[in-house]
């Protein structure tokens, strides 16, 4: 609880959605495999992709991978969630400026928020991805 706030459960809001999880960097990151990605996503007819990966700062959005792959995600009636950067506290430290994103900020907290993953199978397990789409 925060200041008494929110107390109870913490859990998802849809749990019969699919999650399609793409593995999208490793060592680096590169632009290729993140349009890559967007391209996968689309075209398994996703209906909402959540990126975590982000920049320190904003880039033209000519430039910016991920405005690019959201913008053709957009088009296609997909929202696109991703990270508005971390680089705060300082005034315009925002690194998302595409206006067809949808940023969420990120702190640190000194609490951990687990989803299990049923499968079908019954094997449970957590998921550490980068690339989620729902």
């Amino acid at each position: 609880s925060f200041y008494g706030v929110a107390r109870g459960i913490a859990r998802g809001g849809v749990p019969w959605a699919r999650i399609a999880t793409y593995s999208v960097c490793g060592l680096t990151c590169s632009s290729a495999d993140v349009l890559a990605a967007f391209d996968d996503a689309i075209a398994d007819g996703v209906d909402v992709i959540t990126i975590s990966i982000g920049r320190r700062s904003a880039v033209d959005l000519d430039r910016d991978t991920i405005a690019i792959g959201g913008f053709h995600a957009t088009k296609r009636g997909i929202l696109t969630v991703h990270s508005a950067g971390n680089g705060g506290p300082d005034p315009a430290t925002t690194a998302s400026v595409a206006p067809w994103l949808l940023s969420v900020a990120a702190s640190t907290i000194d609490r951990k928020f687990e989803s299990k993953v049923v499968l079908g199978n019954g094997k449970i397990f957590t998921v550490n991805k980068h690339f989620f789409a729902v």
